[in-house]
């Protein structure tokens, strides 16, 4: 199969800081893009600084492209689980705020589906219950170029020295672990 004949599919999610979740995102095979931006409110055209005053509704997502003949819907969704805490009420860690909410924005039926089955095969596994919203997809507002790629630009930035890379040691070891 050529470059021509591959076919990508987006999916959008929330679990916490974006620059976090790009992170984590980009460690899977198969994750061709992935854009951090806006979903799951109301306002057009959202500023960081405006979801950060919650003055939006909206939460800090990332859209991954994915090509599904190499990683599935699924393993996107049971990733979900391990890259943040979808059992915290406002927020992740020390984020804390309506923007950091866990949440799932699914485009279709098929994703809809996907989601639910995932969050109670999910909630299974968690001692607490999960918060994690599932909701139609209005609109992704990609966010502003800054936070593009933030953990690859600025790796000696203090939040990603001690917040994201340690998770991001702790995805590869999982992944690797997966791999044996």
């Amino acid at each position: 199969m050529n470059a021509a004949d591959s076919k990508t599919e987006s999916l959008v999610l929330g679990g916490g800081c974006f620059w976090c979740t790009d992170a984590a995102y980009k460690l899977l095979d198969g994750v061709e893009h992935v854009t951090c931006g806006y979903a799951g409110g109301d306002e057009a055209n959202p500023t960081y600084e405006q979801v950060c005053a919650h003055a939006t509704g909206h939460a800090e997502v990332i859209k991954i492209e994915f090509d599904p003949a190499v990683v599935s819907l699924d393993r996107l969704l049971e990733y979900f689980w391990h890259v943040h805490n979808p059992t915290q009420v406002g927020g992740q860690g020390n984020d804390m705020g309506p923007q950091y909410r866990s949440i799932i924005l699914y485009a279709n039926a098929a994703q809809k589906a996907a989601a639910e089955a995932s969050r109670a095969a999910a909630a299974k596994v968690f001692r607490d219950p999960i918060t994690t919203e599932i909701v139609p997809l209005k609109k992704f507002w990609p966010a502003e170029d800054y936070h593009q790629d933030y953990f690859a630009k600025n790796p000696n930035q203090g939040y990603c020295s001690f917040v994201i890379a340690p998770k991001v040691k702790k995805l590869e070891h999982m992944l690797e672990a997966e791999k044996k």
